[in-house]
């Protein structure tokens, strides 16, 4: 359904290809990295961001409502017990009926990623032990 494929290049800088798109993460100038790239959880913050953006799009031009542009904040908090959280605010740049606002917020809560991160996934991880030939 999706994969990535990641090399990391010197320090914290790693370089992402997606398909034919080529992107960068890294750690911020506080945590030990250069700040080329957005931080693991920006970039996951990212991720629930579009799925929301592009889902709620998706659903009012199957509605034919007319949203304008969509607004998606999100914010990765961890309180003092350590418990997680992800707020997500999301505002519409047309004017929307109570009905509208409602039926799309459900839609939020049902977007593939929020269901993805809500369930918990699965993590299969495999160690080749063989050395990676240097690049040319």
């Amino acid at each position: 359904m999706a994969s990535v494929h990641l090399q990391s290049i010197t320090g914290y800088v790693q370089q992402i290809q997606a398909r034919s798109h080529q992107l960068q993460a890294d750690e911020p100038l506080d945590n030990g990295g250069t700040d080329s790239g957005p931080a693991p959880y920006e970039l996951l913050l990212a991720g629930l961001a579009a799925c929301t953006s592009l889902t709620l799009r998706m659903y009012a031009d199957r509605k034919q409502w007319e949203l304008g542009l969509i607004d998606v904040r999100m914010r990765f908090s961890r309180d003092e017990q350590g418990r997680e959280k992800i707020d997500r605010t999301v505002a519409f740049g047309a004017r929307l009926s109570p009905e509208q606002i409602g039926r799309l917020g459900e839609i939020c809560e049902k977007t593939p990623v929020t269901k993805t991160i809500r369930q918990g996934t699965e993590i299969q991880t495999t160690l080749n032990p063989a050395p990676l030939e240097p690049r040319a």
